[in-house]
């Protein structure tokens, strides 16, 4: 009798294979989840030395490339953590398997311009290969923890002192922050909110008073919010202490999700929630893509955390999260030693062996960064703070650390290193075109043959991990955007850790008009000029020069094209767009009410709302003119809060109306059914588009010529404006008047 899965084609045979073998490692737990990777790594080691070492002639290497990315798509295709085990397995054999031929095949060179670019750029992708690596521990199966509800009565449940640490943030981003606190769902004699004001202002204090809020301050500023949280646990005694930033917002169910991990668990000393944002970063804003790419953070609080959970390694995050007491002081409260206090306090929690927890679900949300500059500033601090650590307490030294531990912690830290090799790779092709460096000692074809297979398997591969929660092509523009900026504090920290100091990042702020930032450019303005007269260099030699070189001319003028495509991206984020709401709008769709001056009773939807007021959707037909008084109700568990409003537009069946002179309590009211609903921010939560490689590469293209019109825009403007200043008159003085 024949079998008749012998019958089915060999893909389907494949399919059902990889199918079953999924279903098996999808019901492990977690321990043997950790004991897999390490296996997974130890079985790439061994690949290492059976198949990364063997010598390849120039056609046997294009077959195993082709076989492995073959299988690799295939791959691709299929659901579950265990195709991704494989892909990741076959990143590291062609990777590892480059890097090999790259140190024994190409580095015999012969000048001391190879030499000097050469090494560079070895040294740039040794460190990638290496954070590629840690990467692919860190994400490839993410804990995906569950909320732990309470299941005590009240009663008993845990006293929380929650702390807002504020500096000079204005305070109506702050009291959205304060109401939506007061909001949590928790016994209110067990909920203890405090603000603690840096900046020791008085209307601060009089807004606090005014709604029952412990207001602290302290009579110096040393350490910054790290000294701020440290003072005030010296005046609260709450078993758990939950911190949000100035503008990050809780919702209701914040603590009861949270605090129920803390009871399971006796050594858990921390547990953190992502950092989710409802007003667009610069790169959202600038390039539009807000909600439809996902922003830069975005991998890190939708994967990586999930990851760094599986090992015990979850980062605190400063803000939107909950510790406990005890833990915390064993550690000696919050690290002051280093810029980066949050990841610091967790590393030195690890080390004392205490676990750390991440749960997945948005559960605040809060300001993103409004101009380019402010977020430059605040990358900045957050690279010189773990170039800090690493320099001052390095997680590969020192005791308590599980290897899963430290290398989180490494790769964490070696992220913030990227400056210098993006650097490098942005203007590698140059060195070749405009000196005609050889930096790689090897025939050009047999450079493609083993570049390719390494660049086309990573993508792939993090493209199968991240797509949810990162594109392809967009690390490259971030990275570049910011890479000329970190290069130096992260060099400097290693040098003397103890330089720089700790910024406050404004929030909330307007940008009145369109603008081009050509301070911040000119880094990528450089590189754009030079990556552009490159690419001229290379038509000029392929016309002019050795027709034996064709080959090799053409490699780098297409790496120098794909540098131009990343930097004309990176140039399109400083083109700064107007924002004149200091208040960004929130869409949701929630039922309403109108209640119209004539007696009148409207049911319609939200479109989005503010602290200030909302957007609103009626029935076909009905039209409401601009002035009118309305009263506007939200419902809440059946419960009707109204609102005085006063409608500002209106536009077929759509209009928006400010709210009026509310009271605190409608004010406490309005917050709790808007920016305290976790519905809104969950729904949001990781909801894109996933990642397609050739859609993203097209978008970043077209972005890329968007940044290279804005330049040209810009730059005629600035001609224009000073031709205008040449032309104009010079002012005539009467002899009796006094020349200013």
């Amino acid at each position: 009798m024949i079998n008749k899965s012998l019958q089915q084609p060999a893909s389907n045979r494949l399919q059902s294979w990889i199918q079953t073998i999924t279903d098996k490692f999808e019901r492990l737990s977690p321990g043997m989840r950790r004991r897999l990777q390490i296996g997974i790594l130890l079985f790439a080691a061994l690949l290492a030395v059976c198949v990364v070492s063997v010598p390849f002639e120039f056609y046997s290497q294009c077959v195993f490339a082709i076989g492995c990315f073959v299988v690799a798509l295939v791959l691709r295709k299929q659901t579950g953590r265990f195709p991704v085990v494989l892909l990741i397995v076959l990143s590291l054999t062609v990777s590892l398997r480059y890097i090999f031929w790259r140190v024994t095949s190409t580095l015999a060179f012969e000048s001391w311009i190879d030499f000097v670019f050469g090494y560079a750029l070895l040294a740039a992708e040794i460190y990638s290969l290496v954070v590629l690596c840690l990467g692919y521990l860190q994400t490839s199966w993410p804990l995906r923890r569950e909320p732990q509800m309470m299941t005590a009565p009240p009663s008993e449940w845990p006293t929380v002192d929650v702390f807002i640490p504020t500096y000079n943030e204005a305070l109506d981003i702050v009291s959205l922050t304060i109401l939506a606190a007061q909001a949590i769902d928790w016994p209110k004699d067990k909920l203890r909110v405090h603000v603690l004001d840096d900046g020791r202002r008085e209307e601060f204090r009089q807004f606090c008073d005014s709604c029952g809020v412990n207001y602290l301050v302290r009579d110096n500023n040393r350490h910054a919010k790290a000294g701020n949280l440290n003072e005030a646990l010296k005046v609260t005694d709450g078993e758990f202490v939950a911190i949000f930033d100035a503008d990050h917002v809780p919702t209701r169910s914040f603590l009861q999700i949270c605090v129920g991990w803390f009871r399971k668990d006796p050594k858990l000393a921390m547990l953190q929630t992502p950092h989710f944002f409802f007003s667009p970063d610069p790169f959202e804003k600038n390039l539009n893509t807000f909600r439809s790419v996902p922003n830069e953070g975005e991998l890190f609080y939708g994967l990586v955390q999930d990851g760094n959970d599986l090992w015990n390694a979850t980062f605190f995050c400063g803000s939107c999260a909950v510790m406990r007491r005890t833990a915390l002081m064993d550690v000696g409260g919050i690290a002051v030693e280093t810029l980066t206090e949050d990841a610091h306090t967790a590393l030195k929690m690890s080390r004392a062996g205490y676990n750390t927890a991440y749960l997945a679900i948005p559960q605040a949300a809060g300001l993103a960064t409004e101009s380019l500059a402010r977020h430059i500033r605040q990358r900045i601090r957050w690279a010189r703070g773990m170039a800090q650590i690493f320099r001052t307490d390095n997680p590969l030294a020192g005791k308590g650390l599980t290897f899963g531990q430290r290398l989180c912690y490494l790769n964490a830290m070696l992220h913030f290193f990227y400056g210098l090799p993006r650097l490098i790779f942005l203007t590698a092709p140059l060195t070749y075109l405009f000196f005609d460096a050889h930096i790689f000692q090897a025939p050009a074809l047999m450079i493609s043959a083993y570049v390719l297979p390494h660049v086309l398997h990573a993508s792939l591969t993090n493209s199968r991990i991240q797509g949810r929660f990162r594109h392809s092509f967009w690390n490259e523009v971030y990275e570049t955007v910011l890479a000329w900026y970190i290069m130096g504090p992260v060099l400097l920290a290693l040098v003397n850790p103890k330089l720089g100091g700790f910024n406050v990042t404004d929030k909330g702020g307007v940008i009145t008009d369109n603008h081009f930032d050509w301070k911040l450019a000119r880094p990528y303005i450089i590189l754009l000029t030079l990556n552009v007269v490159g690419m001229l260099f290379g038509f000029w030699q392929l016309a002019t020069g050795d027709r034996g070189a064709v080959t090799t001319i053409l490699i780098n003028m297409a790496w120098t094209l794909y540098n131009i495509v990343i930097s004309s991206a990176a140039m399109a984020v400083a083109s700064e767009t107007r924002q004149v709401r200091s208040e960004p709008r929130v869409a949701a769709e929630l039922p309403a009410r109108v209640l119209l001056p004539d007696g009148r009773v409207i049911d319609g939807t939200t479109m989005d709302f503010s602290q200030k007021g909302i957007g609103l959707r009626l029935p076909e037909g009905v039209t409401v003119q601009q002035g009118t008084h309305i009263n506007v109700s939200l419902f809440l568990n059946q419960q009707e809060k109204v609102f005085p409003a006063i409608v500002v537009f209106n536009r077929g069946g759509v209009f928006g109306a400010q709210f009026n002179s509310l009271s605190l309590r409608q004010q406490s009211e309005l917050v709790r059914l808007t920016f305290s609903r976790a519905d809104i921010w969950a729904t949001n939560w990781g909801s894109g588009r996933p990642d397609t490689p050739l859609a993203a590469l097209r978008e970043v293209s077209l972005i890329g010529v968007h940044g290279a019109k804005e330049l040209i825009k810009a730059t005629l403007f600035q001609l224009r404006g000073r031709l205008t200043a040449r032309r104009r008159p010079s002012p005539v003085f009467d002899n009796n008047m006094e020349k200013q």
